[in-house]
């Protein structure tokens, strides 16, 4: 039998110590997230519907499938920056007319909709999953252009929006915008480069250069209606494919123009009345990771309450047992499962892993991994025993692999190891993390320890004395930097991440990943990959 026995138990003061923790993280979470969700605020909000208008998130609402799910992504960028937590725009994958689609809405409630340095890294994100995936995509337009103040920041590379839309059309993925507002100066080419556009009677207003820009250019007296107005694109300009009588009608008429697509996966969903849930409660995912992530936790656990039926063919389970890899299937799907046990990678754990993920490549199988590392063994003893080199293995076959990756952060992810476990830098489909998460390039206490090292190095080579005090003080403050920058809001506001999730849904979340990458065709690499040092 290959269904996992689960050791977890949920009576304990330990489980009930683990739980606790997660739950005060969900909480601040929650709190966090809360903020993207409010938009402008109450005032501006408020002021929106007054205009008999619908919020992005109303709007996305409308768009899809009823009672299906909607993956939003990186609702926390711009957390910890000058700008509102979100970046004034909405992303994520649903589902419109039984197609999966990439879904993109400004917020017109944060300053007009317009775009600051994240809104770009956001939509930059978002295009990213959409054209890897081949997700027809949706764009629910309403955006004043850049955030003026901040355009040196927005005006060279927002340049790349337009060349996303561009290059998503000559690969045949459909592109679909919808105008509700303004979409004036360089977001006049959302609609100018999509192959679909609809636009809202007396609402939207599409032009280069408003009436007072016209006039301060030209000279030329000029209006709204005429200068850009929907009823003129879809009456003279062309511009307009479609003409809305009021934002429902616009979306009820994008979801028409999605059903007429005839867009067909690459793959066939697996039956979801064959699939069997895991043998354990996914609630228990709380009670599994510690508080000190110093703690190890058997990632067992947690494939045995994320995969189907909690059945796991291991792979080597006695060679390099700090890395557990093996088979399963999730929602249907096949996958390959590595994840962290004890945090250290040494270099049997490299070599499995390498091995493992020419297994995957060899097999058209996509790769899950759930990332606790504190990174690559240190030490005479094992850079004598080759870590570099099996080190190097591993992120080599990381690199090369061309089967989908997804990646989630469960506990620690510091280091070379956040690369060899397919970090950001190593583009998987898609990155979550756990509110346990975190990711620095070592812990606190290492990194701080290793600049007092330095510095007392330093000193004692100069023939002067060292200042203890302000050493402790030093070490103190760069502690707190480093914790407070490896945490995984700090993260995903910079878009190190596509979400923070609850532990609970990684299941599902997991889930709608594998049915969005199956709506492409890949095949894993039957060689290439470069030289294995042995």
């Amino acid at each position: 039998m290959t269904v996992l026995a689960s050791a977890l138990d949920p009576q304990s003061a330990e489980y009930a110590e683990h739980r606790e923790a997660m739950l005060a993280r969900l909480a601040e979470l929650e709190t966090e997230q809360g903020k993207a969700l409010e938009g402008g605020g109450e005032k501006y909000v408020a002021r929106h519907h007054k205009r008999g208008k619908l919020l992005a998130r109303e709007r996305i609402e409308l768009l899809l499938d009823p009672d299906t799910p909607f993956l939003e992504l990186s609702p926390l960028a711009a957390w910890g920056s000058d700008y509102p937590v979100g970046a004034s725009m909405v992303t994520g994958i649903g589902v419109v007319e039984g197609v999966e689609c990439l879904i993109t809405a400004n917020d017109p409630t944060v300053r007009g909709g317009a775009s600051n340095p994240w809104t770009l890294k956001k939509a930059f994100r978002a295009h990213e999953i959409g054209h890897a995936n081949r997700l027809p995509s949706i764009h629910l337009v309403e955006s004043g252009g850049a955030d003026l103040p901040s355009q040196k920041e927005i005006f060279i590379p927002g340049g790349a929006l337009f060349k996303h839309l561009t290059q998503s059309s000559a690969a045949g993925i459909p592109t679909i915008a919808v105008v509700f507002g303004n979409s004036t100066a360089g977001g006049a080419y959302v609609p100018g480069m999509s192959d679909h556009v609809i636009m809202v009677k007396e609402r939207a207003k599409v032009f280069l250069g408003g009436p007072p820009l016209v006039k301060m250019a030209t000279g030329e007296e000029s209006d709204d209606e005429s200068l850009g107005g929907a009823e003129m694109h879809a009456r003279t300009s062309g511009l307009a494919d479609y003409l809305a009588e009021d934002e429902r009608d616009a979306l009820r008429q994008a979801r028409r123009v999605v059903s007429r697509l005839n867009w067909r996966k690459e793959y066939a969903d697996p039956d979801p009345l064959s699939v069997a849930e895991p043998k354990y409660d996914q609630d228990e995912l709380l009670g599994i990771v510690p508080g000190d992530l110093k703690r190890p936790f058997d990632p067992r656990e947690v494939i045995a309450r994320v995969v189907d039926g909690s059945d796991f063919d291991e792979f080597k389970p006695l060679y390099g047992s700090s890395l557990v890899t093996g088979w399963a299937t999730l929602h249907g799907y096949p996958v390959g499962v590595l994840a962290n046990a004890q945090g250290v990678l040494f270099s049997e754990e490299s070599q499995k892993a390498a091995q493992f993920i020419q297994l995957a490549n060899q097999r058209d199988i996509p790769l899950l991994f759930l990332h606790n590392t504190t990174g690559y063994m240190v030490g005479k003893e094992y850079e004598q025993g080759g870590i570099i080199k099996h080190g190097a293995m591993m992120i080599n076959a990381v690199s090369n692999s061309r089967v989908p990756h997804l990646s989630v952060l469960m506990g620690a992810s510091y280091g070379a190891g956040h690369y060899g476990m397919c970090g950001r830098a190593y583009d998987p489909r898609f990155l979550f993390a756990w509110p346990s998460a975190k990711s620095a390039v070592m812990g606190p206490q290492q990194l701080a320890g290793v600049l007092s090292i330095v510095a007392r190095q330093s000193a004692a080579a100069k023939g002067q004395p060292y200042d203890d005090e302000a050493d402790a003080g030093l070490r103190a403050m760069v502690e707190q930097q480093i914790e407070s920058e490896s945490l995984p809001m700090f993260l995903s506001g910079r878009l190190y991440d596509d979400g923070v999730i609850d532990p609970r849904d990684t299941r599902t979340v997991l889930g709608l990943c594998l049915s969005a990458i199956h709506t492409a065709p890949y095949e894993g690499a039957r060689g290439g990959f470069g030289v294995f040092r042995m």
